[in-house]
């Protein structure tokens, strides 16, 4: 899947563990992720945590994709910061999942908190 994922791929983020129900992601903030106030714009971190939910969720093999996610801001990333996406499996019932995600930056500060809601799709959804 990432492989294939050229939005990701263009930002950088790599993926940097991968295990059943969980994963690790990767990005540094360039200059181009900057807003009007010098701080990463929320949606590239968006973008990391669904990134890092999106290899969580697959991880079971069936294609899965976002039924919904919210997250919450907690503190500013600036230029150059590396952040640290951990995916975790919650839940999983039917073809459906719960997945928490914890954006940090160096030093282990919490940046943001995601949850994502993952659907597996049957052959006939794709």
């Amino acid at each position: 899947m990432m492989d294939a994922d050229l939005a990701s791929a263009s930002l950088g983020i790599e993926l940097v563990e991968l295990g059943t129900g969980r994963a690790v992601c990767r990005m540094t903030v360039t200059g181009m992720m900057i807003n009007g106030h010098a701080l990463c714009h929320g949606g590239y971190v968006f973008l990391l945590a669904d990134t890092a939910f999106a290899c969580a969720c697959n991880s079971h093999g069936p294609v899965t994709v976002a039924a919904g996610a919210e997250i919450t801001f907690v503190s500013p990333a600036h230029e150059g910061d590396v952040l640290v996406a951990e995916a975790v499996e919650r839940t999983r019932y039917g073809r459906n999942g719960i997945y928490d995600v914890t954006v940090r930056k160096p030093g282990g500060q919490v940046v943001a908190e995601f949850r994502g809601r993952g659907k597996s799709l049957r052959e006939n959804d794709r």
